[in-house]
């Protein structure tokens, strides 16, 4: 079998409408910090709120990160492969 490429995940808060759609797929990536914005999380939980963070997508939430990106109203997610950038959901993917 194939091993899976690596995953990261990062939120443009400029683009984000506070819907919680990525929270409620996934409130071990996603949380919203005091200004009402969604913002990723690291491996220990800690938000990432400087613009552009990226965190890393755990392989037990690969389907829920790229269905929070496919679902979310603000299209403000954007999920990419690790090793290369390559867009796999969010405003830049196919």
């Amino acid at each position: 079998m194939a091993e899976e490429r690596e995953l990261e995940v990062s939120i443009d808060q400029d683009a984000c409408t506070g819907d919680g759609l990525c929270v409620q797929y996934a409130p071990d990536v996603f949380e919203f910090d005091i200004d009402g914005l969604a913002y990723v999380k690291d491996a220990d939980g800690e938000i990432l709120n400087t613009e552009g963070a990226q965190a890393a997508v755990p392989p037990k939430r690969r389907l829920d990160i790229v269905n929070a990106a496919h679902d979310c109203p603000g299209e403000c997610i954007y999920v990419r492969d690790r090793a290369d950038r390559t867009p796999v959901a969010g405003p830049e993917a196919d």
